[in-house]
C-alpha cells in the first residue's frame, strides 16, 4: 500500500481552479518532487497535504489513514518553507526545539533531540548563536533541524532553496539528498527549478495550470516526455522546437519538410502509432546537447550563427534557421564561430522528438 495517496484532489478559490483533480501515490521512503512554472498549483497542493489549505474535494491518505480533514498538528508532517521563519531573539538551540517546547515536552527530552538534529545537519557549533549570526545556508539548516526534531512520517519542502545563491543551492541540494538517505523518510519537495528536480527526485510530478502533465523518474521524463510542455520544461537549456510540415505519413514514420533541411525533407520513425495526415504542421524537438557540429548524423539543418557563449568546458551556441527559428546548441570545449557564419548541425534520429498540433508526443 502506498504511503502517501492523493485521490482526485482539487482546490478552488472562488471560480479559479488552483489544483485540478490530481491523483498520485508515493511509496514509503520515496523522494517526490512537484515541479512546474509559477502559478501551476504545486505549492497549493503541498499545503493541502500539510493541512494548511482546505481541500475542496478528493481524499488525502498518509500511511493508510484518511487525513483529508485532520488538523495539521495531528498529521505527523513537518514542513520547511521558502522563508526560514526563525525567531531572531532565540538561539539556534531554542529555535530547533521550539515546537517541542510548545507541545509541553520536558526540557530533558528536548535537549537530546536538538543535539541529534544538530549532529545530522552538522551545526553543533552553531547552537548558541542567533539567526543574525548565520549565513543563508546555515539558517536553512536550522529550519530543517526544526522539522527533523519532530520525527515526522512525512517531510514537505516548499521551494526551500530559492532564497540562496547558486553555490549555496548546489551545496544544500547535496545536504538534502544526504538527509533523505540518512533518515529514509518520505519527502515531497516543491520547486520551479528543474535542475533541483532532476538531481533530487526518485520521481517527478510535472504540473501546469493545476493539472499533472506527467509523472515519472527523471530519466523517463528526459528521454520520453509525454508532450512538448514536459519536453521543454525538463532539461537545461530547454529543448529546441522547429515547426515542420508532413509530406508523407506511414503507420510508424513521417516524412517532414523544412527549408533548413539540406535535401528539403527527412523521414523519421515515430515512437508510437499516430493519426497524422499529409499536409499537417507538427513540431520537431531536439535537445541542445544532442545537436552536433561535426561527425555523422542522419538529420541535418542549415543554420546561421548568432552568438557563442564560451563557458570553459562547453560552449552554448545560438543559431537561426532560414525561416527564423532560434536554436541552442551545447558543444564541447571552446568553439570559435563568427557571427553570421553558416553551419550545418545535425542529430541522430533516436534523439529527435515529434509532437502533434496539440503538443502530444508521437
Amino acid at each position: 500500500m502506498s504511503f502517501l495517496r492523493l485521490d482526485n484532489v482539487f482546490k478552488t478559490f472562488g471560480e479559479v481552479v488552483a489544483v485540478d483533480h490530481v491523483s498520485l501515490e508515493a511509496e514509503r521512503g520515496e523522494f517526490v518532487v512537484f515541479v512546474g512554472p509559477s502559478g501551476c498549483g504545486k505549492s497549493t497542493l503541498l499545503r493541502m497535504i500539510a493541512g494548511l489549505e482546505e481541500v475542496s474535494g478528493g481524499r488525502i491518505e498518509i500511511d493508510g489513514r484518511d487525513m483529508t480533514d485532520v488538523a495539521p498538528a495531528e498529521r505527523q508532517v513537518s514542513m520547511v518553507f521558502q522563508s526560514y521563519a526563525l525567531f531572531p531573539h532565540m538561539t539556534v538551540r531554542d529555535n530547533i526545539g521550539f515546537g517541542l517546547k510548545m507541545s509541553r515536552m520536558p526540557r530533558s527530552e528536548i535537549e537530546p533531540r536538538v543535539l541529534e538534529a544538530a549532529r545530522i545537519l552538522q551545526i553543533e557549533e552553531l547552537l548558541d548563536r542567533k539567526p543574525r549570526q548565520l549565513s543563508g545556508g546555515q539558517r536553512q539548516r536550522v529550519a530543517i533541524g526544526r522539522a527533523i526534531i519532530r520525527k515526522p512520517k512525512l517531510f514537505l519542502f516548499d521551494e526551500p532553496l530559492s532564497n540562496l545563491d547558486a553555490d549555496l543551492r548546489t551545496q544544500m541540494r547535496v545536504e538534502i539528498a544526504r538527509l533523505h538517505e540518512k533518515l529514509g523518510v518520505t519527502m515531497v519537495y516543491v520547486t520551479h527549478d528543474q535542475t533541483e528536480a532532476m538531481t533530487l527526485a526518485d520521481r517527478i510530478v510535472v504540473m501546469r495550470a493545476g493539472r499533472v502533465e506527467q509523472i515519472g523518474s527523471p530519466v523517463d521524463l528526459y528521454e520520453a516526455p509525454a508532450n512538448s510542455f514536459v519536453a521543454g520544461f525538463i532539461g537545461s537549456p530547454k529543448m529546441n522546437f522547429v515547426p515542420v510540415t508532413v509530406t508523407a505519413a506511414e503507420d510508424r514514420s513521417l516524412t517532414l519538410d523544412h527549408p533548413a533541411l539540406p535535401s528539403g525533407h527527412v523521414t523519421l520513425a515515430t515512437r508510437r502509432p499516430h493519426a497524422i495526415k499529409t499536409g499537417e504542421m507538427i513540431t520537431l524537438g531536439i535537445r541542445p546537447e544532442h545537436l552536433t557540429l561535426d561527425g555523422p548524423r542522419a538529420v541535418s539543418l542549415n543554420v546561421a550563427a548568432e552568438l557563442v557563449e564560451n563557458l570553459g568546458g562547453t560552449s552554448q551556441i545560438y543559431v537561426r534557421t532560414e525561416r527564423g527559428e532560434s536554436l541552442a546548441i551545447v558543444a564541447p570545449g571552446r568553439q570559435h564561430i563568427a557571427k553570421g557564419e553558416r553551419l550545418s548541425v545535425g542529430v541522430e534520429p533516436a534523439h529527435a522528438y515529434l509532437f502533434d498540433r496539440e503538443g502530444r508526443a508521437i
